[in-house]
């Protein structure tokens, strides 16, 4: 489950602090055509990160060059996939501590935001494995196997995200009487270009609600899946790279008398193996982020800093044609993949400035890199030789999908490889029937 969280600021830097970031009782609000936060009118300069794609000791590193780049807004996605990766036992530690996440924003370490907080989204998009255990399974609709797997995770999710919504009285154990860091909460993210089940968006809603989400709720779509991915409640925001004539305008079609929100601006795009790296000029982005702003909406960099799909989490892309992600993150955003500065970040930086009309933090000196030198193998082993000592193998008269192998205690495999052997007695042909779902190798 992917969801945006909205981590932000106010314009004027001397009124909060850290700590008295916790004294709100009114979070991001709607008024007319305006944000309100805290009762002032307020514009949303947002830039994504994903905790995640970024090794936690680096965080703080990050967030300090946001805030050096004009922005006071933190938006982030949180994976299901990555906090339940086995059925009911739930995973917040280390690089997955979404509790610190907003803290290091906070910290007293860091200069304090300009008044505002985080955004959170929950988009329902990073599903754990075990989901497709279900030979029916229908992610993503209010099919019972579904919500019954979300509404359980929500249980468990709630209770990090709720005591830090910045209308919301905390437990004394935290140490906070009340307002915190959240000032958003996405229902969805592009269901919009899904949209199988016309119950399922305010299904959602509900189940945010119930488990004691008050702050303002966001949908966040592409221009053609905008009016389907639409819910009462929730404010429609859109997502894209290039401006299109009267596409800011085309919000006023759907939702009346309400902000403008680009919760999306795409600064780059991934990159695709066998393709070339994804650049998107730095001039345009600039022209194309201030023809935003002066259209007097908000808007938030995605990516801000992209980093890195750890593992197997890379993805793929499947439009007409299947396309698998690269390991690296780096998304041409305006942070490399190791968080070094790029051109984007300085147009960026003196655009902010001029809109902020403060004079804004320092940039941050880029940490030296490492360098390890050569390393020569003097031995190695083939996979094939070492594999019938890795493990038995599972026989079965038809394949089986990754996920339903007797493998991790019942859990399946949730990423990587699968071998597959049979002995062939005869001539014929090879059908996958379109069972492949990922990449396969004959």
């Amino acid at each position: 489950l992917l969801t945006h969280l909205l981590f932000s600021s106010r314009f004027n830097w001397s009124e909060l602090n850290p700590l008295g970031l916790w004294g709100r009782t009114h979070g991001l609000q709607t008024e007319n055509s305006e944000f309100l936060l805290e009762g002032m009118p307020f514009r949303i300069l947002g830039g994504s990160m994903h905790y995640f794609r970024v090794p936690r000791e680096y965080w703080e590193d990050r967030m300090l060059k946001m805030r050096a780049c004009g922005l006071n807004t933190l938006t982030t996605y949180v994976p299901w996939n990555l906090h339940e990766k086995e059925r009911g036992k739930f995973d917040f530690s280390k690089n997955l501590d979404l509790l610190s996440y907003p803290q290091t924003a906070l910290s007293g370490n860091t200069p304090p935001w300009r008044g505002g907080g985080l955004s959170n989204t929950f988009p329902l998009l990073l599903f754990p494995s075990w989901l497709l255990q279900d030979p029916e399974m229908k992610l993503r609709t209010t099919y019972k196997g579904f919500t019954e797997a979300v509404d359980a995770y929500f249980d468990r999710l709630m209770r990090v995200v709720v005591p830090f919504q910045a209308s919301t009285i905390l437990s004394l154990s935290l140490g906070y009487k009340k307002g915190g860091p959240i000032i958003a909460v996405q229902v969805e993210n592009e269901y919009g270009s899904y949209n199988k089940d016309p119950n399922y968006m305010n299904y959602i809603k509900m189940a945010l609600l119930n488990r004691g989400i008050v702050e303002l709720l966001m949908t966040s779509d592409n221009k053609n899946g905008l009016s389907f991915g639409l819910v009462e409640g929730a404010l429609a925001t859109v997502n894209f790279q290039k401006l299109e004539p009267g596409l800011l305008k085309y919000l006023d079609t759907v939702q009346k008398d309400q902000p403008k929100m680009v919760m999306e601006y795409w600064t780059g795009w991934f990159d695709n193996w066998g393709g070339p790296h994804y650049v998107f000029d730095a001039d345009e982005m600039g022209n194309t982020v201030e023809s935003i702003l002066k259209a007097g909406a908000s808007i938030n960099l995605y990516m801000f800093h992209g980093g890195t799909n750890f593992g197997f989490m890379s993805g793929a892309l499947e439009a007409d044609e299947y396309k698998s992600d690269v390991t690296s993150y780096d998304y041409d955003a305006v942070l490399t993949e190791a968080g070094d500065y790029t051109s984007k970040f300085f147009k960026l930086r003196q655009l902010f400035s001029m809109v902020i009309g403060q004079p804004l933090p320092l940039p941050p000196m880029i940490e030296s890199k490492a360098s390890y030198g050569a390393i020569l193998l003097h031995q190695y082993i083939s996979l094939w030789d070492v594999l019938p000592a890795l493990v038995q193998p599972i026989k079965s008269e038809i394949p089986v999908n990754m996920e339903n192998l007797h493998l991790n205690d019942s859990i399946g495999q949730p990423y990587g490889y699968v071998l597959y052997e049979t002995v062939i007695f005869g001539g014929g042909h090879l059908h996958s029937r379109d069972h492949v779902r990922d990449r396969a190798q004959v």
